[in-house]
């Protein structure tokens, strides 16, 4: 087991490094100056070039990655445009927020997933299976910024039971666990888990049904094992692949929260990338592009190590 593990990080190190290279990429070839948000609009072309040959703009592309690239190695991802602040206190402050709201939605979701996933394999073709695949296919079809606006309508505005935005009546930096501020996390999160929650139901639907119709389940219940003995054998065989899709939905919850972000107003990475998408802040841009990228793919790695471990079937 140690001998894979080893083997997966030693393979996981040129995919970083092509996450960088794209994620440089992108964010450079994308039109318009990045110095136009601090630059006023009679700037002299004397203090025009004297920021671009500050923040590195006057080399060649080759250049500003290599150097961004060493300094990001050893965890400086540069200085924002717009704030003069460094990156990776930003981005890591709006890390561990869309991290604390994705956790907890991916919980939601996949307590909710496997609920409806279960009901639906060992009830299928009936009306409770109808029902979970119905929950399913409404979780994985609804546009999730909308469903955000219509939960902002109904919890906040008409009956005023919830808070609409923010993270707490003191912001992030002042966030507690009590009551009132989760209060403030239970309408984004319940808006983010409802994707990973169909995706979970469909798959563990599929799963139970297709172990319940193996032969050593049939072999089990001619024993006279109880359902519930047979309901703990389903479990064990499942649980390692819906673990590894709810890991799996969960790298995607932290890197495509931005629009639920922006609803709720909610401090994380998806309104940082905003702000920086609009302000053209390139340096907090792409640091947040590529911790974003390194924590999908260092979860992928967590979930695969973990999947094998957990499912004697997979050869190491």
């Amino acid at each position: 087991m140690l001998a894979y593990t080893i083997r997966r990080i030693i393979l996981t190190l040129p995919v970083l490094l092509g996450v960088s290279v794209v994620c440089f990429a992108l964010v450079h070839i994308s039109p318009g100056d990045p110095l136009i948000s601090i630059l006023p609009a009679d700037a002299s072309v004397a203090l025009q070039e004297r920021l671009m040959v500050l923040y590195g703009f006057d080399r060649s592309y080759v250049e500003q990655f290599l150097l961004w690239l060493g300094r990001a190695v050893q965890g400086d991802l540069g200085t924002s445009i717009a704030t003069g602040r460094p990156v990776t206190t930003e981005v890591m402050r709006a890390v561990g927020n869309t991290l604390m709201l994705a956790s907890v939605a991916t919980v939601i979701g996949f307590l909710l997933g496997s609920l409806f996933g279960f009901v639906a394999g060992y009830f299928a073709n009936s009306p409770l299976d109808k029902a979970a695949s119905a929950a399913a296919v409404f979780g994985v079809s609804v546009p999730h910024y909308w469903l955000g606006m219509v939960l902002v309508i109904v919890f906040s505005a008409q009956l005023g039971w919830l808070p609409a935005a923010g993270a707490g009546p003191g912001g992030s930096g002042q966030w507690r666990l009590d009551l009132e501020h989760l209060s403030y996390m239970i309408l984004p999160a319940i808006t983010m888990s409802v994707i990973p929650m169909g995706i979970i139901a469909r798959t563990v639907r599929a799963l139970v049904s297709e172990i319940l119709a193996q032969e050593f389940v049939i072999g089990l219940r001619a024993r006279g094992l109880s359902e519930w003995g047979v309901f703990r054998h389903v479990v064990k065989n499942a649980a390692p692949t819906a673990l590894a899709v709810m890991g799996v939905q969960l790298g995607y919850l932290l890197g495509g929260s931005i629009l639920i972000e922006t609803v709720f107003s909610w401090p994380g990475t998806g309104m940082l990338l905003n702000s920086a998408i609009f302000q053209r802040d390139l340096p907090l841009l792409q640091g947040t592009i590529l911790v974003l990228a390194m924590f999908f793919v260092i979860l992928n790695l967590i979930v695969d190590v973990m999947q094998s471990a957990l499912d004697p079937r997979i050869k190491r």
